[in-house]
């Protein structure tokens, strides 16, 4: 009898079955995947990154990530969702993601350019599963930080600048090294907006401060009131070839003057005729106005040994955000208990070419600065602390538009405060701002990129780093810490500043009557006015032209008159002196309409924050004593007394001084006057005083020296002075 054989088709569980056995006993037993079907059971892997998962966190030029698996994945579970990228951390990026099934690689391609010099997070979750359904483990996670590509970090003139003057350069500091090669008439240009023409002009570059100066050459003056657009293009890369994302482009509109006013040096660490001073400090040197870099280099900033006669070798490195020079020694430490020089040459000039005002000439003359220290027998190795933040840990209702600042114990190196020692976030996201350095309050301040401000009703943390990355003082000291604190924004703008415009420049102005001078020991830093004739300056020259000038009668100016013919008045001076008194008025107008809010009309003994103040009958008098400005730690702070009437300062036998502390600066102090002001002999006055019936500062005949940091502006009469210094802050 034939038997038949019936052949049944098995199901296809069990041929994967015997497939998945057969695998097995071939390979000695175990799991194996055949023709890239996953093994049963087993998830699938990452197996390579890009950028590549390292701790610490590699540094990488990111278009795209990538993450390559140990098995065929399902492509549909390859999503944004699965497969994510966070930069910085907790900051999401919208993305596509595909993948590739020939080498197992998914691809995440982010929308947009990332932030440079930027922490990321990317994570493949469990979501992402191979063809049989299984899903990873657990989340795999990894960090890298993106390269950092250039990016202008300062510019001078700032965006939307105005009255700026004609002879300005123009200034832009970058965030790293640049290729100077890189920064030509091509990648660095200016445009006459208004009439759509190209200004010529030269590109110098700092390496040490990272910062082009664009010179105009033709025009070498820029014609006045007119909008002009710098632009720095992607051509201008970075040591590494890495241009910006984009093109950089500002603009700012030109007043009616140039800028002959000469920097001056306003303070300097170790101070002169400093002892003990720690051998292994550095040496600054801060200035009054905004510097050419490429003017501060270790030929016109030098050091040297005093008692053996030698130079002391060293780099020059300058911050145009604290307007600081730093030398620092190729050697440390220098020398103990000795003698040492400090030199900062009259070739150190300001951005609109002048050079320095030094201690080796009178003004208006260049001339080098010269001071001395002594070192101790120790270098100094206390770490540096933050005395002092603003706003205060906790504050709530701040102001949208204060800026946030730490005070620090000691002189700090101004190289190292910036966007990364010292930052502000929102929920971990780091806020655009910019960072500033001022070695004369050893504060450091951050201010909030966007012009409205940081945003309303938001928790703000700030940091200040620590650690051989952080803030470190001049003797290359770290913080031991970070100091970190948090704040709360309210809903409301900040103040509004007292706007002066054009008569910001003026350190005295007589209206129409004139400026007067009697001694030989006047001096006045900043530009000097009236709407009156030429012959109603008396006692005063300044780098072109003498006024009325006596061997009795000798008045300095670092800048230049304006007023109006006969010569050397011309009809642009005078138009420039009409502008500024204009200008002075409408900051009167300002002041006078702020809500008042009386106080002591004695104000000697006080310490006052910042706010308004009005004399209860009119009077201010600061005269049994000294008046104390308390900022509390904001350099924005702003003190606005009102006196209907009059403002008297000292008594003939007693001077009175206004002292600043905590950050309080004299170009936010006003004094609005009804009738007139009086600064008596030897005091010490701060703030820009705007009277109605003119400013009287000393006596004559005496040779005593009176000093006002800030401006005397008569409205409607003139400004008298004898032996007296006037700095425009």
């Amino acid at each position: 009898m034939n038997q038949f054989v019936r052949f049944v088709k098995p199901p296809m569980q069990l041929v994967c079955a015997l497939l998945m056995a057969a695998a097995a006993a071939c390979s000695g037993g175990g799991q194996t995947q055949i023709l890239g079907v996953p093994a049963i059971g087993t998830p699938p892997t990452v197996t390579a990154t890009s950028p590549v998962a390292a701790t610490p966190p590699t540094v990488a030029v990111v278009s795209q990530v990538t993450a390559t698996f140990s098995q065929m994945m399902t492509a549909s579970t390859l999503t944004p969702t699965s497969f994510t990228l966070a930069c910085p951390a907790g900051t999401p990026i919208t993305a596509t993601v595909g993948y590739n099934a020939a080498t197992q690689m998914a691809t995440l391609t982010p929308s947009a350019a990332l932030p440079s010099n930027t922490l990321c997070v990317a994570t493949v979750t469990t979501a992402a599963q191979n063809t049989a359904g299984l899903g990873l483990a657990s989340n795999f996670v990894w960090s890298f930080t993106t390269d950092t590509l250039p990016i202008v970090v300062l510019t001078i003139p700032a965006e939307g600048a105005t009255n700026v003057p004609t002879n300005t350069h123009i200034s832009a500091t970058f965030n790293v090294d640049m290729n100077p090669t890189t920064l030509s008439a091509t990648t660095f240009t200016l445009m006459n907006t208004t009439l759509d023409t190209a200004v010529a002009g030269t590109i110098s570059y700092s390496a040490a401060s990272r910062t082009a100066v664009f010179t105009p050459t033709t025009p070498a003056i820029l014609p006045v009131s007119t909008v002009f657009t710098a632009t720095i293009t992607t051509g201008a890369t970075d040591l590494a070839g890495n241009g910006p994302a984009a093109n950089y482009v500002w603009t700012f509109t030109t007043g009616l003057l140039s800028d002959t006013v000469r920097p001056t040096v306003i303070s300097t660490n170790p101070a002169a005729n400093a002892t003990g001073v720690a051998t292994n400090t550095k040496i600054t040197a801060a200035f009054s106005k905004d510097m050419d870099a490429t003017t501060l280099t270790s030929a016109s900033f030098t050091v040297t040994n005093t008692t053996l006669g030698t130079t002391v070798a060293g780099s020059v490195a300058y911050s145009p955000a604290a307007r600081t020079a730093t030398f620092t020694p190729t050697t440390l430490p220098l020398a103990s208990n000795t003698l040492f020089t400090a030199t900062i040459k009259q070739a150190a000039t300001d951005l609109e070419g002048n050079g320095l005002a030094g201690t080796a000439a009178a003004l208006p003359n260049a001339s080098d600065y010269v001071w001395t220290f002594t070192t101790g027998a120790a270098a100094n190795t206390t770490p540096p602390t933050v005395t002092l933040v603003s706003p205060l840990n906790g504050a709530s209702g701040t102001c949208l538009t204060k800026a946030v600042t730490a005070t620090f114990s000691t002189a700090m190196d101004p190289t190292t405060i910036n966007n990364t020692t010292f930052i502000v976030t929102a929920g971990g996201i780091a806020v655009p701002g910019s960072v500033t350095y001022s070695a004369a309050g050893d504060q450091a301040t951050f201010t909030p990129t966007n012009a409205s401000g940081f945003a309303p009703s938001t928790v703000l943390t700030a940091t200040v780093k620590s650690g051989n990355a952080g803030v470190k003082d001049l003797s290359g000291n770290a913080m031991s810490a970070d100091t970190v604190w948090s704040f709360t924004t309210g809903t409301q703008a900040c103040s509004a500043i007292i706007n002066l415009r054009s008569a910001a420049a003026f350190g005295a102005f007589g209206g129409a009557a004139g400026v007067t001078n009697q001694g030989i020991n006047t001096v006045v830093n900043g530009n000097l006015g009236t709407t009156g004739a030429c012959t109603l300056v008396t006692g005063f020259h300044d780098a072109n032209n003498v006024y009325t000038q006596t061997t009795l009668n000798i008045g300095a100016v670092n800048g230049t008159i304006d007023c109006a013919p006969p010569a050397p008045g011309t009809a642009l001076s005078m138009q420039i002196a009409q502008q500024a008194l204009a200008d002075a008025q409408t900051a009167y107008n300002q002041m006078a309409g702020l809500p008042p809010n009386p106080s002591a009309a004695q104000l000697a003994g006080l310490t006052l924050p910042p706010a308004v103040y009005t004399a209860p009958g009119g009077t201010f008098a600061i005269t049994n004593g000294n008046l104390t400005l308390d900022a509390q730690g904001d350099p924005n702070a702003q003190w606005v007394f009102q006196a209907a009437s009059s403002l008297t300062v000292g008594l003939p036998a007693t001077p009175s001084q206004v002292i600043l502390i905590n950050g309080a600066q004299a170009k936010n102090v006003y004094w609005q006057v009804g009738s007139a002001a009086r600064i008596e002999i030897g005091s010490h006055m701060v703030g820009t005083i705007v009277g109605s019936a003119g400013v009287t500062i000393s006596t004559a005949g005496t040779t005593i020296q009176t000093v006002l940091t800030g401006r005397a502006i008569g409205l409607n009469a003139s400004v008298t002075m004898v032996n007296t210094t006037i700095v425009a802050p």
